[in-house]
């Protein structure tokens, strides 16, 4: 029987979701991030505050050893210590934003991993995570393994489940 999860969050209003998938279980064949979201919060994304501090539809556990802070976003908080990070109104006017998840992609990620499906958002989401692999070509051309090399561009993947201290 699919768990009904309510989301509670300043920027979604009455919003509720099934799981219909286990946890870190069944993703779409095409969809291999290299991070959890758990891992990714641990590393230190989107300066610490991504959640704004609506944090109760996500496991207690995600947020243990993670990078947090309330009020502005602080780049010294992300792993490569550099702001990475286009505001949300920048996401909204590119018309990147889905009404379902408005703190964008990595909430569709969290909600994904935890066994949310919804096919036609997923497969736009996906599609979008795989056209970050052209940063992952251009790290590794340039750098050559020098994590101080780039690290906006690590900074950002790391934002997109890959784990760019491995190029």
């Amino acid at each position: 029987m699919p768990k009904k999860i309510r989301a509670k969050d300043a920027l979604q209003k009455n919003y509720s979701y099934e799981l219909t998938e286990r946890a870190g279980k069944n993703f779409d064949p095409e969809f291999k991030p290299q991070l959890t979201p758990k891992q990714m919060l641990k590393l230190g994304v989107f300066g610490g505050n991504y959640f704004d501090g609506y944090i109760d539809e996500y496991p207690k556990d995600w947020l243990k050893n993670a990078k947090q802070t309330t009020g502005d976003k602080k780049g010294e908080l992300n792993y490569f210590g550099v702001n990475a990070s286009k505001p949300l109104a920048y996401w909204k006017k590119k018309g990147w934003i889905y009404k379902n998840d408005p703190r964008g992609w990595f909430q569709w990620y969290c909600r994904y991993y935890l066994g949310r499906r919804i096919p036609k958002e997923d497969a736009r989401q996906i599609k979008r995570w795989k056209m970050m692999r052209r940063h992952i070509a251009q790290v590794k051309k340039n750098c050559r393994g020098d994590l101080a090399c780039r690290p906006k561009q690590r900074q950002a993947l790391l934002h997109w489940a890959y784990d760019s201290r491995e190029m």
